[in-house]
This record gives C-alpha cells, structure tokens and sequence, in this order.
C-alpha cells in the first residue's frame, strides 16, 4: 500500500444514520475530484448489511447477487444511502440500495439474498485458486492511473499486467467507515471495481473506458483481505466494451463480476 495512507485511514466518515462523508481516499482514477465506485460499492454492501441486521424479521440469507448502475456523476461531497425490501421471502429475498448526493440518485443497487444451506456433497467446478500473494511481488498501479483510492491499493500481479489481460491481488489498510468494522463481503466487494483498470487496452490517456455498472455473482461467500481478480477486457467495434472477472479469495474462486464499458477517445485524441 502507498506510505501516503496510514491504516487507521477510511474511506468515508459517517455523519449520521443514512449519511457518510468521503475522505480523500476515495478520489477517482478518471476524475481524482469525483469518487471512484470501487469503495463506494463497498459501502452500499456495507449498509445493506446494516440494515439486514437492524430487521427484526430478517431471514439468515448470504448476498448471492449484487447489481450496481451508475447513474450519474460521482462528486467527492455527502452520500446518503437508503435501503428497502423489494421482495421480502424465507429463502429468497430482493433488496434495493440507492445513493444521493445532493438529493439526487446516482447509484441504484439490486441485491438478491439466497438461502444457506449444504450442498459440499455436489460442490464442483470452476477455476483453480491463484497463487498466493504472499509469493508475489508488488505492482504500482500509480504508474498508470491517478487519485486517491489508486494510491491506498496493495497490487500484486501474478504475471506483468498485458493490454486486456490481467490476473492480480489487491488490498488495502484503509477501512471502509471510520470506527465501524465492515464485514468481509463489504470490504472484498470495496476492492472489485478496480478490474476494470488493471488490464487497459489502450492508454487512458488517449482512450476513455469508464464502466456504468458492476455486477457480481458469488456462488461463495468471501474470506480474508484479499481480493484476486482474474480479468479479461474487451473492447467492441461500436463504442462499447466488456471487462469479465474471474473472483477469488486466497481459498480459490468464489463468483464473477462483469462491468459494461463506454469506449471513447480523449478530447483531442479523435
């Protein structure tokens, strides 16, 4: 991690029940005056949790799917993030999550809630685990992209990052919300956000590629502070791209995440 952020550090300050105050530790990669979403997605998983918990009538479900659109600009100002109930059930249960800054939604979020049960009799399939990044060497990810949150990662490549393939670990010493321990889904799903600049096609400096949502399947629940993300970008004839991920936690993978990408020139570079 960046010496520049000490690990008492956060990402957001809560200011009271449904607010929060971004730190600069959340400062974006495209923009380093707007969010970047990767701690914000966290944050969301983070109070959908609370709110789970606060429920009294809430069933012992695991988040097996969570859908984030970016609706609109990221400023680094006051969030607020409401959570209900859309589809209350025993074993199935959809939630929904939406942020506004400045009284205005800028992300809306889907959560499904399945039941936990065991099935180690039929589990299978799915990728090998990654090598451990304890045998790997650090990779600074300033070299190419800007802002704060950049700054606070600890990036571990398995092999040198390639244009559109990337294979890596990354954590962080910053905690998600000042005096409050997030759980381990919020703090793994704080860090997913990054795939889409780990393996870039094309410089960022000449080619634009923000994605306008993320959406993870997890057919595993995550463990440890470390997030491996296996990732593969593509980018389209028409404008438009896809970065894949393979997720794994240090036991092996646990889901994927797929992000939609807006593929456009620099100003200047047309």
């Amino acid at each position: 991690m960046n010496a520049s952020a000490p690990a008492s550090a956060c990402f957001f300050e809560r200011i009271d029940e449904y607010r929060y105050k971004p730190t600069a530790h959340v400062g974006g990669a495209w923009n380093t005056e707007e969010q970047h979403f990767s701690p914000l997605g966290g944050l969301i998983v983070h109070a959908i949790e609370r709110y789970r918990a606060n429920r009294p009538d809430a069933s012992e479900l695991v988040m097996s799917r969570i859908s984030f659109d970016i609706l609109g600009r990221l400023a680094t100002d006051e969030c607020e993030v409401r959570v209900e109930t859309v589809r209350p059930g025993r074993t199935i249960e959809l939630v929904e999550a939406t942020v506004l800054i400045a009284g205005r939604p800028v992300v809306r979020a889907r959560a499904w809630f399945l039941a936990s049960l065991d099935t180690g009799t039929v589990a299978g399939g799915g990728a090998v685990p990654l090598t451990p990044p304890g045998a790997l060497d650090s990779w600074d990810m300033t070299s190419v992209w800007p802002g704060g949150y950049i700054a606070t990662l600890d990036m571990r490549p398995l092999a040198p990052p390639q244009p559109g393939r990337t294979t890596t670990w990354v954590s962080t010493d910053v905690g998600l919300v000042g005096g409050e321990e997030a759980g381990p889904l919020a703090s793994y799903v704080a860090l997913v956000d990054t795939a889409n600049g780990i393996a870039v096609r094309q410089p960022p400096t000449a080619w634009m590629f923000p994605n306008v949502d993320l959406t993870i399947h997890l057919h595993r629940q995550p463990e440890g502070r470390w997030t491996g993300l296996d990732t593969t970008v593509v980018f389209g004839p028409t404008g438009q791209g896809i970065t894949s991920t393979v997720l794994h936690d240090l036991t092996g993978p646990v889901g994927h995440a797929q992000q939609i990408l807006t593929v456009r020139p620099q100003p200047g570079n047309d």
